[in-house]
């Protein structure tokens, strides 16, 4: 696997520029310009979709009748939730997806509880419209905000570049591709054809880590309107 500085001096070869050494560097302009486009291309592609890559399991147990959880506490690397994939796991009970402010608002100020548990996150928070039962197992799927693994460190995830032997999450010579036609654009010199090729390369790679058609984990047991649960669903339709 290839490494963070490894994939800038193979992005300058394809420049004819200067092959950067340390991009940590504090002295060299030309190290400077190279870690700050990478981690611009690392933290675009974290912003593009549900990447198979990204994809971790969330796991939220209840307390009391506590009605908000800090993701943080228990999910340190949460970015975003995957859609509908939240279920009390224990209860074989399903937990709707997170609803916008305006359903919020009617549910709780004008119409009755339901049967179901609804929620939405709001400043960092998993907030219920009504409490939940105590020690409820709640897992969830979520984008990580990782981007690199640590090499030197039991290739522990981190959501930051902070060495040159930090390798990325995402695929080298995407990543590579990223790198260079933004390079190009901090130097003032053209990058259409550079670009155009990478946005071709994210779509060709994304739309691969999605299955080819919707999954359900339902097993048939809910209504019909809400019956299964999509998982790494062509957005492409």
């Amino acid at each position: 696997m290839k490494n963070i500085l490894h994939i800038c001096q193979e992005a300058a070869s394809l420049a004819a520029a200067q092959r950067p050494v340390d991009l940590f560097n504090e002295d060299s302009q030309q190290e400077a310009v190279f870690l700050s486009v990478a981690r611009d291309t690392l933290d675009s592609l974290l912003r593009y979709g549900d990447w198979q890559e990204l994809v971790r399991e969330g796991c939220l147990r209840t307390v009391g009748r506590k009605t908000s959880y800090l993701i943080s506490d228990f999910c340190p690397d949460f970015y975003s939730l995957v859609n509908n994939t939240i279920y009390i796991k224990n209860a074989q009970e399903q937990v709707l997806g997170a609803i916008t402010p305006e359903e919020w608002m009617r549910e709780k100020y004008f119409n009755l509880p339901s049967l179901n548990l609804k929620f939405q996150i709001q400043n960092g928070h998993f907030k219920f419209l009504t409490a939940p039962a105590d020690n409820l197992k709640i897992v969830f799927q979520y984008r990580s905000s990782s981007v690199v693994f640590d090499e030197r460190n039991g290739w522990e995830e981190k959501s930051e570049i902070t060495k040159n032997t930090d390798v990325p999450i995402f695929d080298a010579y995407l990543v590579k591709k990223g790198i260079l036609w933004r390079w190009y654009r901090r130097n003032g010199m053209p990058y259409e054809e550079e670009f155009n090729e990478y946005e071709r390369e994210v779509k060709s790679k994304f739309g691969a880590s999605l299955a080819t058609r919707d999954i359900s984990l339902s097993g048939g047991g809910f209504l019909p309107e809400r019956e299964g649960v999509i998982v790494y669903a062509d957005k492409k339709n």
